[in-house]
């Protein structure tokens, strides 16, 4: 039977050890885990099997499957990933400001570890590793806790883990994991705030509502990217086709995908016949009135657009695609519909671009360039711990800055206020 009690007793502990550790300790803890990754790669891709066996039978759909899957690839990715952070500045003690005060105080700003996180994700096992060696790094524990698709999986990584951690004489239950699937302990560990200084929850957007409304461990909000691209009139339309491709077919189960195409009306009936042919029905698209009448003409899949599409995370190579009169109503639409993730815009113009960075209230705005790129590795943060779409505390992807806090410190010569 799981006691988060005692999960959050060693937790607390365990970050208590971390917090004092040098960078040098922590990098060889992280090493220890890479290889043991590897080394142990035959345990854990069987036990990954029997997720995926369960998953098929249970009906999950591709999409989540392939975000379940390790494969021998997958998995050396990931430790590549782990040695990528032991290659990163630990910011845990780095002074952020600081200066005498006319009093003779010597104050400062240092950065320190957040403590305990804890986190709730579905069917990503690579989240498992990502979240242990960011927080390991940065000297916080962590309660991690994936679904039920993920069972398997996330016991023998973090067996591994804890395995690696004991080689590095570091404590094991630095990183633990709930791996029972009964959902009550879900609503244990929300509200475990003697323990965990954070909870991040990573998944759909019942999930995030589910921890803003019950938790009373403060909760950093993001990962839901309903995400849009908007091509504006003056765009090169031949090479926007590329960046819409990419980010909607690279990887669509993710949460930096594109979800609705803006076109501009004035080039409607000229852009959709060319995406329409460059998607090779590859895309099915889901079109408002106009879109739907050019696209159909242009022999392509494409279905009359529903209002509940606009606010859909399709995890597929679905695509909306609705048309707007210029950028004011595209700003307007992306502001409405949108999940403050990451939003774009194909234009030639630097006016216009400039008014689509003021005018947009996302994590992650881009000119001319694909929404895929709202990750932590594509940013030079290493892994991410999560892509915050809240403006308190982090914003977008959270590497490892995102996982410490800071503290004042004060230095005086038996100093006595005036």
């Amino acid at each position: 039977m799981t006691n988060l009690v005692e999960m959050g007793k060693q937790a607390k502990q365990a970050a208590f050890v971390l917090a004092q550790c040098s960078e040098k300790e922590k990098n060889h803890a992280l090493q220890c885990i890479a290889d043991q990754l590897e080394q142990q790669a035959d345990r854990i891709l069987a036990e990954n099997e029997k997720d995926i066996q369960a998953a098929q039978q249970n009906g999950l759909s591709e999409a989540l499957i392939d975000r379940l899957l390790l494969t021998p690839e997958r998995l050396h990715a990931i430790a590549q990933d782990v040695r990528h952070i032991i290659s990163l500045p630990d910011p845990v003690g780095k002074i952020i400001d600081g200066g005498t005060l006319d009093s003779g105080l010597k104050i400062e700003r240092v950065r320190v570890p957040l403590g305990v996180v804890a986190t709730i994700y579905e069917a990503r096992p690579n989240v498992t590793i990502d979240v242990a060696s960011l927080c390991l790094k940065t000297g916080n524990a962590v309660i991690l806790r994936g679904g039920k698709e993920t069972q398997h999986s996330n016991k023998i990584l973090v067996e591994v883990v804890q395995q690696a951690l004991l080689q590095a004489n570091l404590p094991q239950y630095a990183v633990q994991a709930i791996t029972d699937p009964n959902r009550d302990l879900v609503m244990q560990l929300m509200k475990l705030d003697r323990y965990v200084d954070m909870l991040i929850p990573r998944g759909g957007a019942g999930l995030h509502q589910l921890c803003k409304e019950n938790s009373t461990i403060p909760v950093i909000v993001g990962g839901v990217g309903v995400c849009h691209i908007f091509v504006e009139e003056s765009a090169d339309l031949n090479r926007a086709l590329a960046v819409i491709s990419n980010a909607k077919t690279q990887r669509p189960s993710t949460c930096n995908t594109l979800e609705t195409l803006l076109v501009q009306e004035s080039i409607a009936a000229q852009f959709l016949p060319m995406l329409a042919e460059f998607s090779q029905s590859k895309i099915k698209f889901h079109a408002n009135s106009t879109a739907l009448s050019i696209l159909s003409d242009a022999g392509a899949q494409v279905v009359p657009l529903q209002e509940q599409d606009l606010q859909q995370e399709w995890g597929s190579p679905d695509l909306n695609v609705v048309i707007v009169k210029d950028i004011n109503e595209a700003v307007a639409f992306i502001n409405q519909y949108g999940t403050q993730h990451s939003d774009a815009i194909l234009t030639s113009s630097q006016p216009l671009a400039q008014q689509f960075i003021n005018q947009v209230d996302s994590a992650a705005v881009y000119v001319n360039a694909s929404t895929r790129f709202t990750d932590g590795g594509q940013f030079g943060l290493g892994a991410e711990v999560a892509v915050s779409t809240q403006k308190l505390h982090s914003r977008g992807p959270m590497g490892l800055e995102a996982l410490t806090s800071y503290k004042w410190v004060g230095v005086g010569d038996y100093l006595a206020r005036p």
